[in-house]
């Protein structure tokens, strides 16, 4: 027995972003932000749209995907650093827009790691046969705190959601390892200072731009490769696997020089490395998800094989998860 992702879907919003349109808002090129980030475009939600609004979607096409009822889902765990509001949970609005009823819900805050966070913390409970059916849902609107004066982020960042249906079920597919690690000493390289308990809003909290994402990409850039590398090896060593036995690798989609950097270091070809950054961008948990998803919905992934999920995100979080399909 064990615990499958048995159906996945994901959510991107209509409104297309552009390295050109980007070039009339802040100092930058299109030739510049490819050659650094491997980013041509990203998606944007709507005035209208919270996080909530896209994880539905995403989730709604995971149930799909699974053949499964909403009936049917007795755990929702939502990944998130940019919810519909402090609280009530984004997983508990979810669960009342769904439908979805005698289910345990709540939110997981692990940044871009929280996908493979959350998919390690549905497994256990689904192991335990504490419950039966979870949905997992990683959703950002990150450009609600993107400062869109700040070129060194602002052409980053992207909207999104990825979502995963997940039951115990008997055979050998399913989540063979996860592998979760942190380090909250470089908590101040990447985060958004003000609107907690420690700096709620003010109006001085608000002329400093304290409430938009601030990152200091070449140290994060530095500690992200070495982490999401030794994620890759310890998770597949976990289940007596090594990299060749890899037939696909989905890395968070950060920045495509991480992505080439990770493979070099992993002696992994490209080939076997799934990429959507170009067309989405970073969207924070969901990267995963959404990238998971696609490769689903692409035959990238056929039965049998074995695929591995690495992420590294603020806290600083990293961790991966190695799944036989």
């Amino acid at each position: 027995m064990r615990v499958r992702i048995v159906g996945t879907g994901s959510y991107l919003p209509e409104k297309i972003l552009t390295n050109r349109d980007l070039e009339q808002m802040v100092d930058t090129t299109d030739e510049w932000i490819v050659s650094r980030t491997g980013i041509r475009q990203r998606r944007i939600c709507s005035d209208k749209e919270a996080a909530s609004d896209l994880g539905i979607r995403a989730a709604q096409r995971a149930l799909e995907d699974a053949n499964a009822k909403v009936e049917d889902i007795d755990l929702v765990i939502v990944a998130t650093i940019t919810p519909d509001m402090f609280f009530p949970a984004t997983a508990c609005i979810i669960q009342s827009k769904m439908g979805i009823k005698n289910a345990a819900v709540f939110d997981l805050n692990a940044a871009c790691t929280g996908f493979i966070y959350s998919l390690f913390t549905a497994q256990q409970f689904l192991q335990s046969e504490t419950y039966k059916t979870a949905l997992v849902v990683a959703t950002e609107t990150l450009s609600k705190i993107t400062d869109w004066k700040d070129r060194n982020t602002c052409v980053l960042l992207g909207d999104g959601a990825g979502a995963a249906v997940l039951r115990k079920e008997k055979g050998n597919s399913g989540i063979l390892s996860c592998y979760l690690d942190g380090n909250g000493q470089y908590g101040n390289l990447l985060n958004m200072p003000a609107g907690g308990s420690r700096l709620p809003a003010t109006v001085t909290t608000v002329r400093k731009r304290l409430h938009y994402l601030k990152m200091r990409g070449n140290e994060t850039f530095r500690i992200a490769i070495p982490e999401m590398a030794n994620s890759v090896k310890l998770g597949l060593e976990r289940c007596g696997l090594n990299r060749n036995d890899l037939d696909l690798l989905i890395p968070h989609q950060a920045n495509i020089r991480i992505i080439r950097a990770l493979a070099k270091r992993l002696s992994i070809p490209m080939e076997k490395i799934f990429v959507n950054i170009d067309r989405c961008g970073n969207t924070s948990a969901a990267t995963v998800a959404i990238a998971l998803d696609e490769a689903n919905r692409q035959g990238r992934i056929k039965k049998g094989d074995i695929i591995e999920l690495v992420a590294f995100g603020a806290g600083f979080t990293w961790g991966s998860c190695v799944i036989r399909w």
